[in-house]
């Protein structure tokens, strides 16, 4: 069981980041800490392994304090999987796993007893993954099962997972959430940071809402609503916006056929897209597809290798920042 009793956190310019805050998180619990951006949701899992130390209060794992005396022992057994992931792309997927857990002059002899534990960890979660493959040739969905086999090769029965659906396809997060429903089940203690609120709703047991350093709401899952979780969330009724219909202007802003390679990677390609007068444009997509190439394009940071990006009507021949925003 991961425990707080009433943990705050001051920081040195006067910051409260938490307030007192109190709550347990048993075995066998998927649980869900949700809140606004600078809700203190990272601030305090943090304190679970010691990475943050709490100004008053105290952290407990069972019967067991953390404290600096104490982290040695605490921390295999707490697993973070963090939204970006912390593995090395060169390596197998065993290399990885193993990385940080034996003596690099042991690691050769530990990879014949490492690839049993790992195959029965996998075979008991259903998180498959080839022990041979090259990190880096794995897609986003079976990197994150090896930061998931990471921690639990460690023998972690606190797993926390800061914002993990961020970087994977729908279809992705559903087979995450099945798997994670599968480890509460076998009585693995579950913390996941949130702000999808319809995936809270399908995955979680129980929800934690913080606002502003304080815990203000806790619910099961089952007896709450997407829309009461907002309104908790953000202090106030929380109403679906409204726009009314318009008719775009000219075109002001272009790309046509624009590639972009950055560090010998192609980062977009053949990308066409338009932007009118009086019109808001959606980019959406999986982390890492592109949409922080397509800022610094449009931003005069990068330019297109080939194709061209128009702007108000004329074909933009020098990419400077400072040009854009006079523009």
């Amino acid at each position: 069981m991961l425990r707080y009793e009433s943990v705050g956190m001051r920081y040195a310019d006067g910051t409260m980041a938490l307030d007192s805050v109190s709550l347990r998180v048993p075995r066998g619990q998927f649980c869900v800490i949700l809140g606004a951006s600078g809700a203190g949701k990272s601030t305090l899992l943090r304190m679970a392994n010691g990475l943050t130390t709490p100004t008053q209060g105290q952290v407990w794992v069972d019967d067991t304090e953390v404290r600096p005396s104490t982290l040695a022992a605490v921390r295999p057994r707490i697993g973070m999987v963090h939204q970006h992931f912390t593995l090395a792309p060169n390596l197998t997927v065993l290399e990885n796993i193993i990385t940080g857990t034996e003596s690099l002059w042991k690691l050769k002899s530990a990879h014949g007893p490492a690839r049993t534990k790992i195959a029965a960890i996998a075979k008991r979660f259903g998180l498959q993954v080839d022990p041979d493959a090259r990190l880096g040739d794995l897609s986003v969905g079976e990197q994150q099962r090896v930061e998931i086999l990471k921690a639990l090769y460690n023998d972690a029965d606190i797993l926390i997972l800061d914002e993990p659906t961020a970087v994977l396809t729908t279809q992705e997060a559903e087979n995450l959430f099945a798997t994670l429903k599968e480890m509460a089940r076998q009585g693995l203690s579950l913390i996941f940071i949130s702000h999808k609120l319809h995936e809270v709703m399908s995955a979680a047991d129980r929800v934690i809402v913080l606002r502003g350093g304080k815990l203000v709401a806790e619910r099961k899952a089952s007896e709450t609503s997407k829309e009461e979780l907002a309104e908790l969330m953000v202090g106030r009724r929380v109403s679906r916006p409204s726009r009314a219909a318009s008719t775009p202007g000219e075109t002001l802003l272009e790309a046509r056929n624009a590639t972009v390679v950055e560090d010998g990677a192609t980062r977009l390609s053949d990308l066409d897209f338009h932007v009118r007068a009086g019109e808001t444009l959606g980019i959406i997509g999986v982390s890492g597809n592109g949409q922080a190439a397509l800022g610094r394009l449009v931003s005069g940071l990068s330019q297109p290798t080939s194709g061209e990006l128009v702007m108000f009507g004329q074909t933009v021949t020098k990419f400077d920042p400072r040009q854009f925003v006079a523009q």
